[in-house]
């Protein structure tokens, strides 16, 4: 039964859900409120990483994010700030960060990866995008200390148990994967399991074929209300006009928050803002890498070589901190010794927003107040990685379909 569908959010996951909704023979319409060219999924390090077992709320980062609040340039950073959202969503934060709740998120994540994984090969293979850049060449964590390459084995040996593909590699073995780059470690973990995409190429052909296969993509038009009937969205009103409503999914990222208070709905979600710098000049670096002690992510891309990070919470803005675009450079150049990121790819340094829920899990599914309301948001760092999972789960949702995986975890009524 065709649907006439609202999509809130041209971000990955919104366009995702568009994809496969357009595919069972919706009516679909996105609206996004900025031009649909910048933030979270045109910034972040595209990784497809079914390695990223471990959710952001885990024990020892409340302790972390103690110690680095008050520094400025720490890879996790937390703005003091008077928020009572903020406030709530720290206690949440807290009570999710234990080993049992961890223990359960773990297979949760892994399953969803590896589903969302395989949809970025059904797309590619499909053509429908034409040519983009997808590879799987895995996910190198290098580590210079001992006390990081004991911590990251620790995860490791856990993804290896549940089957992921794991190599332990010393500097020789590491010099010989990545011939062309002078490296300043001890050592690395290869996650052959992860994957990696330029997401501003992968962006524009989705814009592009969405548009081609009838849906209706609204830039620059921002929702600011939404009229209820019998416990229904009827219509979205935007700055621009209102739309008459079967269903509504909301993929607005760190925005989702705010937009949920309009209907009375609560939905903890912080804003994580992270950096990124191009170098599109030669690098060496063939293959994706996280700096271990300095969390930063390095990324080959199709015209350049990506380096990002930081997790800083300090409220929706966009701000670009010099401080910490400054951080990422001398990261990577204290592991990467030859390769010097001038002040002019540090002046182009764009930033994004990941909307993160306080358990490290995202939002998807029916919200229970509302019955015509999907949420598809709160994905923190794994946004790029879950976008087509994510959009082929709404998408069956609405299609009432049989749902591809057990997705009561990530219920938006779950408590905290």
């Amino acid at each position: 039964m065709e649907k006439n569908v609202l999509i809130i959010g041209g971000g990955i996951v919104g366009l995702c859900s568009a994809y496969f909704l357009q595919k069972e023979g919706h009516k679909v319409t996105v609206l996004d409120k900025s031009d649909m060219s910048s933030g979270a999924s045109y910034v972040n390090a595209g990784y497809i990483t079914p390695s990223h077992i471990i959710p952001m709320a885990s024990p020892g980062m409340i302790s972390k994010g103690i110690k680095w609040m008050f520094n400025p340039v720490s890879p996790f950073y937390m703005k003091p700030r008077w928020d009572t959202d903020f406030f709530k969503w720290s206690w949440y934060f807290h009570r999710s960060s234990t080993k049992e709740k961890v223990d359960l998120a773990i297979p949760l994540i892994k399953e969803i990866n590896l589903m969302s994984r395989e949809l970025f090969m059904d797309i590619k293979r499909s053509g429908d995008l034409g040519d983009f850049h997808l590879e799987r060449k895995g996910l190198l964590m290098l580590y210079k200390t001992d006390k990081e390459a004991e911590h990251e084995m620790q995860v490791a040996k856990k993804a290896s148990f549940i089957g992921l593909e794991v190599q332990f590699l010393d500097k020789k073995a590491l010099d010989l994967l990545q011939p062309n780059v002078n490296m300043d470690v001890s050592g690395a973990i290869h996650y052959e399991c992860d994957g990696h995409t330029t997401p501003t190429e992968f962006m524009e052909k989705m814009i592009i074929f969405l548009k081609k296969s009838g849906v209706l993509i609204h830039p620059n038009e921002e929702v600011i209300d939404f009229l209820m009937a019998n416990g229904t969205i009827d219509q979205v009103v935007t700055d621009k006009g209102n739309y008459t409503v079967d269903e509504v999914v909301l993929a607005s990222g760190s925005w989702s928050e705010k937009l949920s208070k309009k209907i009375n709905v609560k939905l903890p979600l912080q804003a994580g803002k992270g950096y990124r710098i191009n170098v599109a000049r030669p690098t060496g670096i063939t293959i994706p890498a996280i700096l271990m002690e300095a969390k930063v992510a390095v990324t080959p891309m199709t015209e350049y070589t990506r380096f990002a990070g930081t997790m800083e919470f300090s409220g929706i803005n966009t701000i670009i901190r010099k401080e910490r675009v400054a951080a990422i450079a001398n990261a990577v150049t204290g592991f990467y010794p030859d390769i010097k990121i001038n002040q002019e790819e540090k002046a182009a340094a764009q930033s994004g927003l990941r909307p993160v829920s306080p358990d490290g899990l995202p939002y998807i599914g029916k919200c229970g107040q509302i019955k015509n309301l999907t949420f598809a948001t709160g994905h923190a760092m794994m946004g790029w990685s879950l976008g087509p999972a994510t959009g082929k789960l709404v998408s069956e949702i609405i299609s009432d379909k049989t749902i591809g995986m057990d997705i009561n975890a990530f219920s938006p009524d779950r408590k905290f």
